[in-house]
């Protein structure tokens, strides 16, 4: 894909598509993150037990509720934000564009944390479709319309 550095030159930046293990890893990474900030901060907050007993379902709808919303506001804040990652994709040097290379909208970003749970339903194989698909998309990045890019200069060798 290519990106133009100033319009008035038109010079383009080549941008390599997200190795599937970045993705996987930068996933790793925010899962983490968010896991800790949850422990840490919100659930002593809102005093509710981080370890729930296995017969406790209102407990564990409680967490699972409020990982969903947490992780919603984490992926989509970031995504659509100026830097276009979240604390893991930054680390891994990947960002979220639209298919034409512009950053997405908040809208969009909520589509595409949605579209991971359905990418997680059936049973991880739209997370999978990163590694086979020609542009590395999985499949909430189609549902989407997004790409994961690598950044320039950023060690666009393959992971």
């Amino acid at each position: 894909m290519q990106l133009y550095q100033n319009e008035e030159e038109k010079n383009p930046i080549a941008l390599a598509y997200a190795s599937f293990w970045k993705r996987m890893a930068a996933i790793f990474v925010d899962a983490l993150i968010i896991s800790f900030f949850m422990n840490l901060f919100i659930l002593p907050i809102l005093d509710i037990d981080t370890l729930p007993e296995l017969t406790d379902m209102e407990g564990r709808l409680k967490i699972q509720g409020l990982a969903a919303l947490i992780g919603w506001l984490y992926y989509a804040g970031f995504e659509s934000s100026a830097r276009q990652a979240t604390l893991g994709k930054q680390i891994f040097g990947i960002f979220v564009t639209d298919t034409e290379g512009y950053r997405i909208s908040f809208a969009r970003a909520t589509g595409r944390y949605f579209g991971k749970m359905l990418s997680g339903f059936i049973l991880l194989i739209g997370y999978l479709m990163a590694a086979f698909t020609e542009r590395r998309q999985a499949l909430h990045d189609k549902l989407a319309g997004t790409l994961v890019l690598q950044h320039p200069g950023n060690g666009s060798k393959e992971a």
